[in-house]
């Protein structure tokens, strides 16, 4: 089979990391990470053949940003021209209720994303930038497809979605949960079904990294999850809050003159661990814990508390027919210390941490994924690895050959 080159595209609010493939052998040739778009100390990282280039320049937008990678790629002689690539998945935030899976983008779809910037607006108005500008510099004939981050939990039901406020926030606005991290959740249930060579699989999955989410899957669907309307909602995170009691913000509005634009933003961006403790990242809170710090330790009992809360909220939802709990991302993959935490809180359920199995799965440790349950444990615990950018290819190869 002739070997064809793709690439994934991932627009962040500040940043852009687009990688480049050989299909259909799934093989990265490279990829660009460029950071703090829109700033005069913008950079950016080139990985191929195991080595590292950084380089920095100011990039006004995401539009600038991508063109200055597709230049990196034929500078190094990895494509000739945007010709030689036969297809590009975008990674989408949100597809509000218009999408359950992945599609070609045409006019239509995009004025959909455009309808809904107001649930996604730091994210989406990159997004639809730089997918613009691909459609610009490509044939239309070359697909580019939009992998939603919302559409694995499309399959929630209506109780589980919906909100206790008005209804009509419902229906004129769209105010309902449509979660987040899909694209995890979609690679993981895949993975798991093979594992456990079962069609159908009951799973609570915990991904868990600086943006956090739990999701209670059911027959292989999304039954609930924790994320909302926005990714703020649901459990505390590197910088989030989480759930809170929602008049604070027009408490802490009026205590301080902030409107609740700087509210929410302290809510996303100054608050969960960083809030709590000073440090955003897992590793430097535990660090912190080891030198007795008090807001670290009280930090980490925090999240490792909202973690118990919704695996034990789901494992009753699930009715407790559970086939597995399973950790990913991030802190999911690699904190050692984390699971073996919520684990212990969750032992009344009959889950039993294997302490051995616990330690030698991580990152850099003997295993990257494996059961880390007891043989005695009434639900087997597993680390597995997340790989979003994987379904993101795939899906804009299928859609790319079915075109």
């Amino acid at each position: 089979m002739e070997k064809e080159k793709y690439l994934v595209v991932n627009a962040g609010s500040s940043s852009l990391k687009v990688s480049l493939y050989e299909m259909p052998d799934q093989e990265e040739l490279a990829n660009v990470y460029v950071e703090k778009i829109g700033s005069k100390d913008c950079f950016w990282t080139l990985k191929m053949n195991g080595e590292k280039i950084k380089k920095s320049a100011p990039l006004k937008d995401h539009s600038e940003a991508v063109e200055k990678i597709l230049q990196e790629l034929v500078d190094y002689k990895l494509i000739a021209d945007i010709s030689d690539i036969m297809g590009v998945g975008h990674r989408v935030l949100h597809g509000g209720e218009f999408y359950s899976e992945s599609v070609k983008i045409d006019k239509d779809v995009l004025k959909n994303i455009e309808s809904i910037i107001d649930l996604g607006p730091l994210h989406l108005p990159p997004a639809i930038n730089v997918i613009k500008y691909m459609q610009s510099i490509m044939k239309e004939d070359i697909p580019q497809v939009a992998v939603f981050d919302t559409a694995f939990h499309q399959t929630m039901p209506k109780v589980n979605y919906l909100y206790p406020v008005p209804y009509e926030w419902y229906e004129k606005y769209g105010v309902r949960k449509y979660g987040f991290h899909g694209t995890s959740y979609r690679y993981i249930t895949k993975t798991m079904e093979e594992k456990l060579g079962k069609e159908n699989v009951n799973l609570i999955v915990c991904h868990i990294g600086s943006g956090a989410s739990i999701a209670a899957i059911k027959d292989s669907k999304c039954l609930n999850t924790t994320m909302g309307l926005t990714p703020l909602a649901g459990l505390m995170m590197g910088t989030r809050s989480g759930d809170i009691d929602p008049s604070i913000l027009e408490f802490i509005c009026k205590k301080t003159d902030m409107s609740v634009g700087e509210v929410t933003s302290a809510l996303n961006k100054k608050s969960g661990l960083k809030g709590v403790s000073g440090e955003n990242d897992f590793r430097d809170v535990e660090e912190l814990m080891g030198k007795g710090d008090e807001k670290a330790i009280l930090a980490f009992e925090m999240i490792k508390n909202t973690i118990v809360k919704f695996i034990s909220e789901y494992y009753v939802e699930l009715d407790g027919d559970v086939d597995a709990i399973v950790f990913t991302a991030g802190a999911g993959e690699n904190d050692i210390d984390l699971r073996r935490e919520v684990m212990k809180k969750l032992k009344p359920l009959g889950i039993i941490l294997d302490e051995q199995a616990n330690d030698s799965v991580a990152k850099f440790r003997a295993n990257k994924s494996g059961i880390i349950s007891d043989s005695t444990s009434k639900v087997e615990v597993y680390v597995e690895p997340t790989d979003e950018e994987s379904v993101i290819l795939m899906d804009t190869y299928t859609i790319a050959k079915n075109a």
